[in-house]
C-alpha cells in the first residue's frame, strides 16, 4: 500500500485515489500506533483497540512513571503533551523549554533528548509551556522526523531515531518561523506570536498555525497578524501563507471597515490542525481578532477571526469557510481541532466535520462544500451600548445538535439548594446585566449602574482545548466541558492600552470555589451525529467535599456537581476514557460509552493534565497520559493489564 507521508504534494490525491482512502484511514481512528495528536489526521482520539475491555479495564496498573523534574525550569508546570507512538518509540514534550523525548514504551526508559537554547528569544514568549507534544514526517524510506514548534517560535526537524537535528531542514534542522512572517508597524515578532500545538503534516506540507498572549488586556489595537504558512516538509522552504486577517483586496477584506483590517492582530490558528489527505484539505479553527472584549476599533464582521477555514494544503488557497461568530467580542475562539468523520445521516453517506466551540455549540458542515448538514439560522442578539462599539445584528445558531452547555444567564440558572443561597445567588448577580446569549460586554460602571455582564458559558468556555473524542464506528461524539461564568466588564484603556477599553473583571462566589451556578459544573455529553440528538450527560467525576462544607449545608441537598474542570477523553472500541482534567482529581474514569455508566475509577499520581493515548507494543495494549502530581513535577503515565 501507498504510504501517503511519503508522497510529493503534486501527486498526492492521484496517490490517494490509488491507495486505501486517506480519509477513511482518519476516520477508522488510530490502530496499533498514535501518529498524530489526535490519533488520527481527524483528530478523533479514537482507537480500535480492544484488549482492554469492560470485563477488565479495573484491573489496570501503572507500568511506569517518566518525569519531568530534570526538565529545566519550573519543573512542576503542567505538561499538555499527547505522546506519539511510532515504530516502537514514544515522543513526548517536556519542559517550558520543550525539550523533545524518546521514551521506550515498555519500561519508561529516555532513549533520546533534544532542546534548544532560545536564549533571550524565550523569555517573552506567549506561550511558554512544554506544548502539547510533536508531529512526525516519512518519506517512507528511511527518513523519519519528529517535528516540534519551540516556545521562541522555531520549528525543528529531528532525526526520529536519534534526536539530531536534520542538515538539510532550514538552517541544521532549525527553520526560524518569524522568518517571512507579516509584521505590524512597531509590533515585534518576538514575544508577540509562538504555538503551543504541533503542526500538521499532509503529505509532503508542514501547515503551521500560532497563538498569542492573552488578549483581554492588550497594550494595543495593533498586533501580530495570526497567518497560517505551509512549509516544504524535506526542506522547510515556505511554499503559502494564508492571512487571516486579509490584505486589502483579498477575500474577506471588506468586512473589515475603516481601514481595520491594516492594524488589528490575532485571528490566529491556536488549536491544533485537521486534514483529510483524499481531499488534500486542511482544516483550520481560526481564533478571535484583538481584543477578546471589544472590538470598537475593528468593525465589521472581522473575517476569518472565530471561523472554520479549509484550505488547499498544497497551495494555501481558500476552499471554503464557515464564521461561527460574527465580531466576536466574547473571546469564543474555535478552541480544538475540527473533528472529521463519515457518518450516515438521514441514509445518505456524509463526509464531515464537527466544531466544538467555547459557547456550546458543535457546528456540523460538510467537509468537502462547508455547508451546514442541519440548518443554522442566523437570529438577531442583543447589541451593545459601549461607546464606539460595533455588533453584527444577527448570530449564527445550529439547529442540531441542541447546545452541549448552558447558554445565556436567567435566574432559573442560579444555585437553589436551599431559598437562603438563592437569595445570596441572586443578589451577587443582581450587581451585573444577564441576558440570552451574545449579549455584549458592558462598562464596569454602567449608567443602569451595573459593573458588566454575566455570560455563560465563560470566555473560556463550554469546551476549550481539550476538545472532544468520536468513536468513528458509531458516530457518537463525546464533548467534555465546564458551566462556569465569565464576568465581561470593560474598563477604559488609559495608560495601559491604546484601546478605549479592556477587560476590568468581576467576581462573585457563594463561598471560596463554590460558583453561584447550579449544578452540574463539569459534565459529559453524548452527540449521535447519525442525528444531531443529545444521547446522554453525565457529571465529570464526584461532588467536591468541600462544596457543602464550605455553605455549611447538609451534603444531600446538593445534586451531583461533578468537578469544575473538563474531562480529557479518548474512546476506544470498547470504552471512553475520561481524566477529570487540569482543575479535577487524580482519577481516570472508564466509562461505557453507550450509556455514560462507570466501569471503573483508576487512580493516578496526579491530576490529568494533557489528553489520554492508547497504542500496542509487543502483545500489550497501553494507555498513556500526561499528569501534574499535587507539588511534584509533570509526568507520563502508562496503564496497561497484569
Amino acid at each position: 500500500m501507498v504510504r501517503l507521508s511519503s508522497v510529493r504534494p503534486a501527486s498526492l490525491l492521484l496517490l490517494a485515489a490509488l491507495a486505501m482512502p486517506a480519509h477513511a484511514a482518519a476516520q477508522r481512528g488510530a490502530g496499533n500506533e498514535w501518529r498524530v495528536y489526535g490519533g488520527d489526521p481527524g483528530h478523533t482520539h479514537f482507537s480500535t483497540l480492544d484488549q482492554i475491555n469492560a470485563s477488565n479495564a479495573g484491573t489496570l496498573e501503572v507500568a511506569w512513571r517518566w518525569s519531568a523534574q530534570n526538565f529545566g525550569p519550573n519543573p512542576r508546570t503542567q505538561s499538555q503533551t499527547t505522546p506519539l507512538y511510532i515504530d516502537g518509540i514514544l515522543y513526548a514534550t517536556a519542559g517550558i523549554r520543550r525539550s523533545v523525548v524518546a521514551i521506550d514504551p515498555s519500561n519508561g526508559e529516555t532513549l533520546w533528548m533534544w532542546r534548544l537554547d532560545e536564549g533571550d528569544r524565550i523569555e517573552d514568549a506567549p506561550r511558554l509551556n512544554p506544548g502539547r507534544g510533536t508531529a512526525y514526517w516519512s518519506d517512507g524510506r528511511g527518513d523519519d522526523r519528529i517535528l516540534v514548534i519551540t516556545p521562541g517560535y522555531n520549528l525543528a526537524a529531528l532525526d526520529a531515531q536519534t534526536g539530531v537535528p536534520v542538515p538539510g531542514f532550514g538552517n541544521n534542522g532549525i527553520l526560524d518561523l518569524n522568518e517571512n512572517h507579516r509584521t505590524r508597524p512597531g509590533i515585534s515578532l518576538v514575544g508577540t506570536i509562538g504555538a503551543s500545538s504541533p503542526p500538521a503534516v499532509i503529505g509532503d506540507v508542514i501547515v503551521v498555525g500560532s497563538a498569542h498572549h492573552v488578549g483581554m488586556r492588550p497594550p494595543s489595537m495593533a498586533n501580530t497578524p495570526g497567518d497560517v504558512r505551509g512549509f516544504d516538509a524535506r526542506t522547510g522552504r515556505l511554499l503559502w501563507t494564508f492571512h487571516t486577517i486579509p490584505e486589502p483586496g483579498e477575500f474577506g477584506s471588506d468586512t473589515w471597515l475603516e481601514d481595520s483590517n491594516s492594524f488589528t492582530g490575532n485571528a490566529a490558528v491556536w488549536a491544533q490542525i485537521s486534514w483529510d489527505a483524499e481531499l488534500g484539505y486542511v482544516y483550520l479553527p481560526a481564533e478571535a481578532a484583538t481584543g477578546d472584549y471589544y472590538g470598537g476599533h475593528r468593525p465589521g464582521n472581522n473575517l476569518f477571526s472565530t471561523t472554520i477555514l479549509a484550505l488547499n494544503a498544497r497551495t494555501g488557497e481558500r476552499v471554503w469557510h464557515f464564521q461561527t461568530i460574527h465580531h466576536d467580542i466574547w473571546d469564543w475562539d474555535n478552541p480544538t481541532a475540527p473533528i472529521l468523520a463519515d457518518v450516515t445521516i438521514d441514509g445518505r453517506p456524509r463526509q464531515i466535520v464537527a466544531q466544538i466551540t467555547k459557547q456550546g455549540f458543535v457546528f456540523v458542515l460538510d467537509r468537502v462544500t462547508g455547508q451546514p448538514v442541519w440548518p443554522v439560522e442566523e437570529r438577531p442578539v442583543p447589541q451593545s451600548d459601549v461607546p464606539g462599539e460595533w455588533t453584527s445584528p444577527t448570530q449564527p445558531f445550529p439547529t442540531k445538535p441542541a447546545p452541549f452547555e448552558r447558554q445565556g444567564f436567567s435566574e432559573a440558572d442560579l444555585a437553589n439548594y436551599t431559598p437562603e443561597i438563592f437569595e445570596r445567588a441572586k443578589t451577587i448577580a443582581s450587581a451585573y446585566r444577564w441576558g440570552p446569549i451574545y449579549t455584549p460586554p458592558s462598562l464596569a460602571a454602567s449608567p443602569d449602574s451595573t459593573r458588566g455582564t454575566i455570560t455563560l458559558p465563560a470566555s473560556t468556555g463550554g469546551a476549550n482545548w481539550e476538545g472532544g473524542a468520536l468513536d468513528a464506528e458509531t458516530g457518537m461524539l463525546f464533548v467534555p466541558s465546564v458551566t462556569a461564568l465569565s464576568y465581561l466588564a470593560l474598563v477604559e484603556g488609559g495608560e495601559q492600552s491604546d484601546m478605549r477599553y479592556i477587560a476590568g473583571g468581576g467576581r462573585g462566589q457563594l463561598a471560596p470555589g463554590v460558583s453561584i451556578v447550579r449544578p452540574p459544573w463539569g459534565r459529559i455529553t453524548a452527540i449521535d451525529l447519525k442525528t444531531g440528538e443529545h444521547a446522554w450527560m453525565v457529571p465529570n467525576g464526584d461532588t467536591p467535599s468541600y462544596v457543602a462544607e464550605r455553605l455549611q449545608i447538609d451534603p444531600s441537598l446538593i445534586p451531583p456537581t461533578g468537578v469544575q474542570s473538563r474531562a480529557s477523553l479518548m474512546v476506544t472500541r470498547t470504552l471512553l476514557f475520561a481524566g477529570e482534567g487540569m482543575a479535577g482529581g487524580p482519577n481516570l474514569w472508564i466509562l461505557d460509552k453507550a450509556t455514560g455508566a462507570r466501569v471503573a475509577r483508576l487512580d493516578l499520581p496526579g491530576t490529568t493534565v494533557g489528553k489520554p493515548m492508547t497504542f500496542m507494543h509487543d502483545g500489550k495494549q497501553y494507555v498513556v497520559v500526561s499528569v501534574s502530581p499535587e507539588g511534584g513535577s509533570a509526568e507520563l503515565v502508562a496503564l496497561t493489564l497484569p
